[in-house]
């Protein structure tokens, strides 16, 4: 039986199984679920819930692992709220690679603040993203909100 190189590695099963969460953008662990930001984000505080399980059918996501991501979506929007004041936000999945998902075999739930006007002609015309903050100073901030700081 041959290894995956690192290139076939899961980024999901890769990063949850290091220790190394700020490097790796994690945010919450849960006992079936993680937290991480999205390391390419659509908006700041973009962020992503997913089981620690390589699972990529919804259908075959444990009871518990559902219910857990269910619950750390809520606290996920709850804390996007409080920490960045969005007019909306987004949640949802994208299962399978035809439905857009970038990771297919790993199912995620995205949640994202959005405000009106974020997608302007940078976004639509220039295919570039401008964030007014930096991955790591969104990390410091989400994570003392998960922790209750």
């Amino acid at each position: 039986m041959s290894k995956a190189s690192q290139s076939d590695a899961c980024i999901f099963c890769v990063k949850s199984g290091e220790q190394r969460d700020e490097e790796n953008l994690i945010l919450h662990r849960g006992l079936h679920n993680f937290v991480l930001l999205n390391l390419y984000p659509y908006t700041t505080g973009h962020l992503m819930v997913a089981p620690y399980a390589h699972i990529a059918s919804l259908e075959d996501l444990p009871e518990e692992t559902s219910a857990e991501l269910m619950q750390l979506t809520r606290a996920a929007v709850h804390h996007l709220r409080a920490v960045y004041r969005p007019q909306g936000l987004n949640a949802g999945m994208n299962l399978g690679e035809c439905a857009g998902a970038g990771v297919a075999g790993h199912l995620h739930m995205h949640v994202l603040p959005r405000w009106a006007g974020d997608a302007n002609f940078m976004t639509t015309i220039g295919e570039t993203r401008i964030m007014p903050e930096e991955l790591p100073e969104t990390w410091r901030k989400l994570t003392a909100a998960f922790r209750g700081e």
